[in-house]
This record gives structure tokens, C-alpha cells and sequence, in this order.
């Protein structure tokens, strides 16, 4: 069985409401076994035009576990509570 990451381009809209979000996606990703290894550090580009304004990367024990994180009813509250304020760019990717 290989990892899983969930690899997060975050443009946040509205700083203050996004810490509920935050809060919430925490709760998930404790629940369902993800390894937080960035979660908003600096980025700097160094090929190509793509330029995250805020970066997040988990790594899961699995493609499978990655999914129910993602389909989890813990995910949707934080899904939920960043509807107008975040747009969220995200993939899924099996690891080696």
C-alpha cells in the first residue's frame, strides 16, 4: 500500500471567517490519520507561472483513507463553513 497526498491551493477571501474553517478541517484531518506537512508556509516559485497564495499539503496512509477524509462528514462542516470565503484548488495524489 502506498501514501496518499492532498496537495491545497488556498485563496483566501476573508482571513477571520477562515479560522473556523480551519478549526473544522483540523478536527477532520485528526480523525482520519492525515499528516499535516504544510500548512500555509512560504512559497517561492521556482519554474513555471503557477504562484499558490496559500499552500497545503497532507500525507495519508492511503489513496483509500485520503477519500474518506475528503467524503468524511467532518470534512463537509469545514467545507461548508468555507463557502464564500476561500477558494480551494485541490488534488488528490497517489504516492510511491
Amino acid at each position: 500500500m502506498s501514501s496518499a497526498y492532498i496537495l491545497a491551493d488556498v485563496d483566501v477571501k476573508n482571513p477571520q471567517a477562515y479560522e473556523e474553517y480551519k478549526r473544522l478541517s483540523s478536527i477532520a484531518m485528526k480523525a482520519h490519520g492525515a499528516e499535516v506537512c504544510v500548512r500555509g508556509g512560504k512559497v517561492e516559485v521556482l519554474e513555471g507561472d503557477w504562484s499558490p497564495a496559500r499552500a497545503v499539503l497532507l500525507k495519508f496512509p492511503s489513496v483509500e483513507q485520503a477519500r474518506k477524509f475528503y467524503d468524511s462528514t467532518e470534512y463537509a462542516a469545514a467545507r461548508r463553513a468555507r463557502e464564500g470565503i476561500a477558494v480551494m484548488r485541490m488534488v488528490l495524489i497517489e504516492g510511491v
